[in-house]
């Protein structure tokens, strides 16, 4: 006989919010797809974008860092507070605000006339953004039951997959037909789709008890964020990271932001809350999200330069090459957990940090005629190391908190993947300029000194300054492929030595089985919370 007392066991979100869950999810994955779309369109365009006019903006090296990294920074600065305001206010609400915010700065990039504006729209998509990403994943820990978790983090990862997939095809599709604004454009579409879907289906959910806004907090990590990343660019730009200017720059960013955590420590309101780093568990799944997007920026940055510069592949051509790596996305997220399940939250990690790090170390490999087999080869298992690492992490974080405190989680998660992300893109990025621009500076002694400094700037600005010289420019051409193919191995191997670290870091930290699993504090505080 059924026991009687049974309802203990029945869903504890509504049952009409319960039976839709699937197709709320779909909603949720359509919200995430625009977010992470948009970096990977993105992607393909850097190279058109440093173009001149008619066909580009004429976008310097350290220009197109800033316009990916002035996304990257608010959207980082503000996830929390962010997640933050959906807990107070509502998630649906926040999530339709960020949406509406999101499509605007879009339609507004897609129409830049120059380097800075685009930089500025880039900065607007990245407030809408920053609302979109931890409200998706709050409301899908709010209308899916514990157990259901797992699964469903898993295909919502595996969404980010689809979005990497779909992105750079699209935006080499766009790329061939359109100009290069159609890019951003594209996003307007899908914003409005859904926004429509989101009133209809989404439930509202906040947290009862939320925590205050901290300003001041927001404030210090994005001044301290901001110069950071300033120095660290301005140093690739002037291949010189003991200038006094790069060096003060950098200093000051790394004061504002002890300032920062020391505010938080002592904040009744923090914007972070520290106390979190002190279980081990948590900390090292943080990190790992935070090294594995370092490494993984940096190079995509770098990749299409390679494809499109060196090999001569069209956007589209590059879209289709980056397919591999959406493709394992793809197949490896959402079965991921079994992995989890079978060998532990510490073995799957590292062993996907480790494969990471070995991809990363193949670019090192990599000249103007390696086989583009190896290179289809490398871009699979890259995305079948992160797959590996981004579910059980994810996992580990979100279920670190009640669900009562599921946007702060996921703004806590994001933030460090935006956090290392923008970061890698200004060391590797920067990195990679010093290292070119020293390798080329022999070949551009003989160019007029207006154009010696431009020329050395990226070795697309040397092929676009090559054009400008006609025959003349020829021997320029070789001389610039050898000097970024030098760049590029030494960029990729720092890459590879980040992602080992963090291989180190949840080997020794991440628990051999399932959060679930574990009799600690933490766990004991999440059994109570429910």
């Amino acid at each position: 006989m059924t026991d009687p007392a049974a309802p203990a066991s029945a869903p504890r979100i509504p049952e009409a919010v319960h039976r839709r869950r699937w197709a709320i999810l779909g909603v949720l994955m359509l919200s995430l797809l625009i977010v992470v779309l948009d970096n990977s369109i993105l992607n393909v365009a850097i190279k058109t974008i440093s173009t001149p006019a008619p066909t580009g903006i004429g976008a310097t090296q350290s220009e197109l860092e800033w316009a990916i990294n002035s996304y990257t920074l608010v959207f980082a600065g503000l996830l929390f507070t962010a997640g933050l305001l959906g807990d107070r206010l509502g998630r649906k609400k926040v999530l339709l605000g960020g949406l509406a915010v999101f499509g605007a700065g879009s339609a507004l990039a897609a129409f830049s006339v120059s380097p800075g504006e685009l930089i500025a729209y880039r900065a607007v998509m990245g407030l809408g953004a920053a609302f979109v990403m931890p409200a998706t994943l709050a409301v899908l820990m709010h209308v899916f039951e514990r157990d259901e978790q797992p699964k469903a983090i898993g295909i919502w990862a595996g969404g980010v997959g689809l979005a990497i997939a779909i992105g750079p095809i699209t935006g080499g599709m766009l790329l061939d037909h359109f100009w290069w604004g159609s890019v951003f454009l594209v996003n307007v579409p899908i914003v409005l789709l859904a926004l429509a879907l989101m009133v209809w289906l989404v439930p509202d959910s906040r947290d009862p008890h939320p925590g205050r806004i901290d300003p001041v907090g927001v404030v210090l990590s994005v001044v301290g964020l901001v110069l950071l990343v300033f120095g660290i660019i301005k140093g690739g730009e002037l291949a010189d990271f003991t200038d006094p200017a790069v060096l003060s720059t950098v200093g000051a960013g790394l004061a504002v932001l002890v300032a920062f955590v020391v505010f938080e420590k002592r904040s009744d309101h923090p914007s972070i809350d520290v106390t979190h780093f002190r279980d081990k568990v948590f900390s090292a799944a943080i990190a790992a999200i935070a090294l594995v997007f370092f490494a993984l920026m940096g190079v995509t940055f770098f990749s299409v330069f390679y494809t499109q510069s060196v090999r001569g592949y069209s956007p589209l051509a590059t879209g289709l090459l980056m397919l591999p790596l959406a493709a394992a996305q793809l197949i490896f997220a959402p079965r991921a957990r079994l992995m989890v399940d079978r060998f532990g939250n510490k073995a799957t990690t590292t062993g996907g940090m480790l494969i990471i790090a070995a991809t990363l170390a193949a670019f090192a490999t990599f000249d103007a005629d390696t086989p583009i087999w190896l290179l289809e080869t490398v871009f699979f298992l890259m995305g079948t190391g992160m797959a590996h690492i981004m579910t059980p992490t994810s996992v580990v974080i979100m279920q670190a908190m009640p669900r009562e405190k599921a946007g702060s989680a996921s703004a806590l998660s994001n933030t460090f993947r935006q956090v290392g992300g923008a970061l890698g893109i200004a060391v590797l990025g920067s990195v990679l300029s010093a290292a070119y621009r020293r390798g080329i500076e022999d070949e551009l002694t003989a160019l007029p000194a207006a154009l010696h400094h431009t020329a050395g700037e990226s070795v697309e600005a040397t092929l676009a300054v090559a054009a400008r010289l006609g025959p003349r420019g020829d021997a320029l051409i070789t001389p610039a492929h050898d000097a970024f193919l030098h760049a590029m191995h030494l960029t990729a191997l720092c890459g590879a030595g980040v992602a080992l670290a963090g291989a180190v870091v949840v080997a020794l930290f991440l628990p051999g089985r399932g959060p679930d699993r574990r009799p600690d504090a933490v766990e004991r505080k999440l059994v109570t919370a429910e």
